[in-house]
C-alpha cells in the first residue's frame, strides 16, 4: 500500500461510530490538501467486507455521493450508526461532522 492511501485509511478509521468525515477534510487531516477526489478513488477501489468505516465519508455539500444500491447501502449504515440521512442522502454537517481537535 502506498504513503497516500496509509495515510488516508488511517485517518478514515479514526471518524466515531455516528459521525461523518467530508473527502476534502480526510485529504486535509492525512496530509494531502485539495486531494478529495482521489480519497473518493481510493474508497471506490476498496475490496468487499473491508473494515474501513468507508460509509461515513461524505461530500463537502453533507450528501452521500454513490447512487442506487450503493447510495442505499451507505445510508443504511450511517442509519444504523443513529445518524439522521434524509431521503435521497442529505446529511446535516453541523450535526454529524466529526472534528479531530
Amino acid at each position: 500500500m502506498n504513503e497516500f492511501l496509509a495515510q488516508i485509511f488511517a485517518v478514515i478509521h479514526q471518524i466515531p461510530h455516528g459521525q461523518v468525515s467530508t473527502y476534502g477534510d480526510i485529504a486535509k487531516l492525512a496530509g494531502y490538501p485539495g486531494y478529495a477526489r482521489q480519497v473518493g478513488a481510493a474508497l471506490k477501489n476498496l475490496p468487499q467486507g473491508t473494515k474501513l468505516p468507508w460509509h461515513r465519508v461524505i461530500n463537502s455539500q453533507g450528501k452521500i455521493s454513490l447512487q442506487g444500491s450503493d447510495l442505499a447501502r451507505q445510508m443504511e449504515k450511517l442509519r444504523d450508526e443513529g445518524v439522521k440521512v434524509e431521503t435521497g442522502g442529505k446529511i446535516s454537517l453541523r450535526h454529524y461532522r466529526w472534528s479531530p481537535d
